[in-house]
């Protein structure tokens, strides 16, 4: 990837509709199943020859969970896992956020599920800059970060005949995100 335009510093809004907030978790100890959020939103600034100055926000609609089964969802939507009746929203907001070399940034903050905030690192890779169909500046990023979903009290399993747990501990955080430019004045 080449040097990032400075250029690209200014406010962005996300584009729900070209991105992705996905996870990844092991079912049964022998296969990954992947599931997204499909109702979300989110805005930041972004810095390109400072990125210390970055910031931004996402809130998710924890509801809007989607594994392509249905019996499934209501399942993560129940108490046992995101227990969306009393936490309809998953936030986070970002503390720092740090160039890792060319087109790679470090994205710490919080991130908050089930009531529960706890600090998180997203590893982000700067896609590209584009001016879409509408004359719109968009940029792209992909992410991804490790968690363990017990450290905010999601901690429903059940073990399995031959030995081992349903659901892993571990889950990754999956981004693919479009943003756009909504003005280049500094934040």
């Amino acid at each position: 990837m080449d040097e990032i335009s400075t250029t690209v510093t200014g406010t962005y809004l996300l584009d729900r509709t070209h991105s992705r907030i996905g996870f990844v978790a092991r079912h049964a100890m022998v296969t990954k199943l992947r599931g997204s959020f499909n109702s979300f939103d989110g805005e930041g600034f972004f810095d390109a020859d400072n990125p210390i100055r970055s910031h931004l926000s996402l809130r998710i609609d924890s509801s809007s969970v989607d594994t392509r089964n249905e019996d499934r969802d209501a399942h993560v939507r129940s108490a046992d896992f995101l227990d969306c009746d009393n936490y309809p929203e998953i936030t986070f907001r970002s503390t720092s956020v740090s160039g890792e070399g060319d087109a790679r940034y470090r994205v710490r903050g919080d991130l908050t599920v089930k009531g529960v905030t706890r600090p998180v690192t997203v590893e982000l890779d700067y896609t590209g800059t584009v001016v879409d169909q509408e004359g719109r500046q968009r940029v792209g990023f992909e992410g991804r970060s490790t968690l363990r979903r017990s450290d905010w009290g999601v901690t429903w399993n059940a073990p399995l005949e031959a030995g081992g747990l349903l659901v892993s501990d571990k889950v990754d955080l999956e981004f693919d995100v479009s943003a756009i430019l909504e003005e280049t004045a500094a934040s």
